[in-house]
């Protein structure tokens, strides 16, 4: 007799690190075509930060290129899709006339979820990066309320002028860098998982995918992949939950990852 196994009900879909911006529209239409077919058979998505290569606020979403991805979330929310927000160091500057065009919530950088009986803590990941002191004084100033209020005071097209600086410099800052400084702090993460009592971590930032687990096998973290449709080979992809609590990677292909091999990008590309 032949048993056929139906595939667990999809509940949640985590992302990050897509980089979005003009110059990349084969990443941009993955991620498009990404909402309009894996998307939509999700109750839930989850954007992890740096969805945008840059944000300046929020009085710039009538430009072209930003009202085509406000549209396309817009349209997987439409289509029953739950989709949530945590904003990166890239797009920081996402506020609620953003979320109230997409129809998405925002949430806070660190945040626990109860999924599938599981409790699962997201975040972006760059606030675990603590050996990277510089970039966590930078930090701390651009995600205080009173600097975003007057810096979004300036003119757009300064805002934007200033953005773009900044991402020059911090890339040449950054050849500088240790892989251990840009990669999460452990002792950081042991204590989120401590506070949470979370069995399982989603962030991504690092662009550095693998799955690290605890050894005792209790806590899993997940860290996701950047894409980069633009350049051979391709690179991309999610990690889905499932109804029955399991979790499972997928290549920007929507192949299953089974093997998790110490992969590291080169420094600079987060």
């Amino acid at each position: 007799m032949l048993t056929i196994s139906a595939q667990p009900q999809t509940v949640a879909l985590f992302v990050s690190d897509l980089h979005l911006s003009p110059s990349c529209p084969k990443t941009t239409q993955a991620f498009f075509e990404f909402l309009r077919t894996r998307a939509a058979q999700a109750q839930r998505l989850y954007l992890l930060g740096d969805i945008f290569e840059a944000w300046a606020g929020d009085d710039d979403l009538s430009a072209p290129f930003n009202q085509s991805v406000v549209q396309a979330i817009r349209a997987a929310v439409e289509s029953g899709v739950q989709v949530f927000w945590i904003s990166g160091n890239r797009d920081v500057l996402v506020g609620q006339a953003f979320a109230q065009a997409t129809g998405c919530t925002l949430l806070p950088d660190l945040c626990v979820v109860d999924l599938a009986n599981k409790r699962i803590v997201i975040a972006h990941g760059d606030a675990q990066c603590t050996h990277d002191h510089a970039y966590m004084a930078f930090r701390a100033k651009t995600h205080h309320p009173i600097w975003q209020k007057l810096f979004l005071t300036l003119p757009l097209s300064l805002r934007q002028w200033i953005i773009g600086k900044l991402r020059k410099n911090s890339a040449r800052t950054k050849q500088t860098k240790s892989q251990m400084m840009m990669d999460v702090n452990q002792a950081a993460i042991d204590a989120i998982f401590d506070s949470t009592g979370a069995s399982v971590m989603i962030h991504g930032h690092t662009h550095q995918p693998q799955r690290h687990d605890s050894a005792d096998g209790k806590r899993s973290r997940y860290v996701l992949p950047d894409w980069d449709c633009e350049t051979k080979p391709e690179r991309g992809g999610w990690v889905t939950l499932y109804a029955d609590g399991s979790l499972r990677r997928f290549d920007i292909q929507g192949r299953i990852v089974t093997t998790y091999p110490q992969q590291h990008f080169p420094a600079g590309t987060r």
